[in-house]
């Protein structure tokens, strides 16, 4: 029986455009810290620390840690002027991607999260933890689902692995204290999201702003738009697997 689901943020319920959100927050954030560091420096140095995060195996270290221990290697800009402007970043600077790209909530999801966390099932914000929770949240603002009684919402500060690593999905049921088969997943990766189905979630693709690339494509049990998973998940199918 299904008591958990778990959303994919970016593509999934807040809709746009991964690629132009990734040069707004890559040009903003390089902007920010340029009378301290080289734009184009600062970039490579904070993609090759996120490459390290998605790619680490180590348990024992969050990914806000492994993010930080390989970024400042070599940096040659003190971290007490640096991290201060990341900060201020994050918080004045961050949201007016929503403007710049063109994000808007879709009408749906809102209501479709209180739905189904009224009906008792924990839901889950399974999106990849390369961020800090100060961005993830922002982003959530974005899509209006914020402020919700979530049962987790994956960050770099709470997660010790990233998409596609068998293990992110493994460490979300042993802090839900679920088996697989209690699980559904829900994205539009079919690389990060839908290795899910891996360790037995059942999987749901949505195919709005499809992502179907990566050595770890995956088939989903179910796929279809945004408002085929929403009316998949009010279906008698559903209903009787999650029981």
């Amino acid at each position: 029986m299904i008591r958990a689901i778990l959303f994919d943020l970016d593509g999934t319920l807040v809709h746009y455009e991964y690629d132009d959100f990734l040069k707004a927050y890559l040009d903003g954030v390089a902007k920010k810290v340029a009378h301290l560091i080289n734009p184009q420096r600062f970039v490579k140095k904070l993609l090759k620390a996120t490459e390290a995060m998605i790619e680490s195996l180590d348990d024992a270290r969050t990914n806000k840690q492994v993010f930080w221990d390989h970024f400042a290697q070599g940096l040659e800009v003190p971290l007490e002027e640096l991290t201060p402007l990341l900060d201020d970043f994050y918080l004045r600077d961050y949201p007016k991607i929503q403007e710049i790209i063109g994000v808007a909530p879709h009408p749906a999801a809102r209501s479709l999260m209180e739905q189904l966390i009224g009906k008792g099932y924990e839901v889950v914000i399974a999106t990849n933890p390369v961020f800090p929770a100060v961005a993830i949240h922002e982003r959530m603002r974005w899509g209006g689902i914020e402020n919700l009684s979530y049962a987790l919402v994956t960050t770099y500060e709470n997660s010790r692995f990233c998409k596609p690593n068998i293990q992110y999905y493994a460490e979300i049921l042993e802090e839900l204290g679920r088996s697989p088969h209690e699980c559904m997943m829900i994205g539009n990766n079919t690389c990060e999201d839908l290795v899910a189905r891996d360790l037995g979630i059942k999987t749901f693709l949505v195919e709005d702003y499809l992502l179907d690339d990566g050595p770890f494509c995956r088939e989903p049990d179910y796929r279809g738009s945004f408002e085929d998973m929403v009316n998949f998940l009010a279906t008698e199918e559903f209903l009787k697997t999650a029981g």
